[in-house]
């Protein structure tokens, strides 16, 4: 289909901003920066619109530009300190079923969503390697693995009710890029990164420039569907230790989970005892379906994703 409007949803966040670069690139195209502060820096080519996901104010700048595809990157990976549970139910699942009425509405014929390996849930029992039709599993206990869970299943109701509004549904993988920083990360600095006993805490990684790339071919290609965004391969907690030159400190599941509950109680880590499913029963993405069907390749496998990031460390720490 011909593409003339674009609107990105999250456009001042990591992938937001980087999305919105290369389209603003693009002078055919108009493209649609949305976001709930006006960012730092406005690039020529590109709209930008301040609004709040969750208001009505959204449904009105979607029948203001008319775009012919939403790109919906908006919800709450790390949650500040002030952050309730409420609140990213609000922004995570609310905003989204907002979103997609104003898409509705306004004749928007296709919507891509940024969703998470997450939605399949930190299971004992999963599969090896999770592929799409795996029933999706998002653990209550950590908020945004349950909200894209309930994401994924109001799109599957809009994809039924609605079917004139396509979508591509991205499940991505941990993402890694140079100035990528986070829990995950921390996890990967310490002197002798976490492991648990018995437990691989196997992790796919994806570059962050592949997720742009998988975003951009869902603009332009024709296929639709749901597709896991991973670099080929995955790396176990001990071999990325190993990569490093480190050791792991590994301690048994009991243990860890006592500990957790402990420093939690005394509110000396935000992290509780549930905090030992998402070490050590990570879910692991099978991506044949995003190379053969969705038609995208990605360029770093998770090994090498994982080199790119460790480089960018290593001078980071050398320079200080």
């Amino acid at each position: 289909m011909s593409i003339h409007h674009v609107l990105v949803t999250g456009s001042s966040g990591y992938l937001g901003s980087q999305v919105v670069a290369e389209l603003a690139q693009r002078k055919e195209m108009t493209t649609i920066a949305l976001d709930l502060r006006a960012p730092a820096q406005r690039l020529p080519n590109a709209v930008y619109e301040v609004a709040d996901i969750r208001s009505p104010e959204i449904d009105a700048i979607v029948a203001r530009h008319r775009p012919d595809v939403v790109v919906h990157l908006a919800s709450i990976v790390t949650p500040g300190k002030d952050s309730s549970r409420a609140f990213e139910y609000s922004v995570d699942v609310g905003g989204t079923r907002n979103l997609l009425e104003a898409c509705v509405r306004n004749g928007v014929r296709r919507i891509i969503v940024s969703s998470s390996g997450a939605a399949y849930g930190y299971h004992a029992d999963n599969p090896r390697w999770l592929t799409e039709s795996d029933a999706l599993r998002g653990n209550q206990s950590f908020a945004y693995s349950w909200h894209k869970r309930l994401v994924e299943e109001m799109l599957a109701e809009y994809r039924d009710q609605q079917p004139q509004l396509e979508q591509i549904i991205l499940r991505i993988g941990t993402i890694l890029g140079e100035t990528v920083n986070n829990q995950i990360t921390d996890l990967f600095k310490k002197p002798r990164p976490l492991a648990i006993l018995g437990s691989d805490s196997p992790f796919v990684f994806i570059h962050d420039q592949d997720v742009v790339g998988a975003i951009l071919h869902g603009i332009d290609a024709s296929a639709t569907g749901i597709f896991n965004v991973a670099g080929d391969g995955a790396l176990g907690i001990r071999e990325i230790a190993a990569r490093q030159g480190k050791h792991c400190l590994v301690l048994p599941a009991a243990l860890l989970k006592a500990a957790l509950w402990l420093l939690k109680k005394l509110r000396l880590t935000q992290y509780g005892p549930e905090q030992l499913d998402f070490l050590r029963y990570r879910p692991v993405l099978d991506n044949q379906r995003l190379k053969q069907e969705f038609g995208y390749v990605p360029r770093l496998s998770s090994a090498q994703a994982f080199e790119l990031w460790q480089r960018h460390d290593q001078k980071i720490r050398s320079a200080c």
